[in-house]
């Protein structure tokens, strides 16, 4: 799929909060409230419909973050909308800075040691807390912590490769 056609999963709908129509959100956006500077958004439902939303509107309560759609004025639609994933594309997102990297750039690169011995593709990436953790798949799975130098050596979207120091054997 090309980059301008590519969908990143920012967040999702939580439930309802109060009685007005307001929306409880998850965001995976740092900070989280970030998510409401990405517009148009995407919306796909649990059983799979899909809607674009523009003009939403949000603010961060503390514990949680709550948005008002357009349209959206009663807490039944809003149950009915529990679960609902919100995406955008990915040319709506800024480019990145110097040696950071959006993760959804980095799956399906190629996976070399430094001496060159092929550990598969970039699956996915997560967050431990401490460090995050490249996901190789090839032969088998391997978790390689994305720690630029030490086990991270450089990134090539040119090469469509990630270069690690991993033993391969591990």
């Amino acid at each position: 799929m090309k980059d301008t056609e590519r969908r990143i999963l920012l967040g999702r709908v939580a439930g309802a909060f109060g009685v007005r129509g307001e929306l409880k959100l998850e965001s995976w956006t740092e900070p989280r409230s970030a998510i409401f500077r990405y517009q148009p958004w995407i919306l796909r439902s649990p059983s799979g419909q899909e809607s674009t939303l523009s003009g939403v509107r949000g603010r961060d309560s503390g514990k949680h973050l709550v948005a008002t759609f357009p349209g959206i004025e009663d807490r039944d639609t809003v149950e009915a909308m529990r679960g609902t994933e919100i995406f955008v594309a990915r040319s709506a997102l800024p480019p990145p800075r110097p040696d950071e990297y959006y993760w959804v750039d980095l799956e399906g690169l190629d996976v070399r040691t430094v001496e060159g011995v092929s550990l598969g593709q970039v699956s996915h990436l997560f967050s431990t807390g401490a460090n995050d953790v490249l996901v190789a798949r090839g032969d088998r799975e391997r978790m390689i912590p994305f720690v630029l130098p030490d086990f991270v050596r450089s990134v090539d979207f040119e090469a469509n490769l990630v270069v690690v120091d991993w033993d391969p054997e591990f």
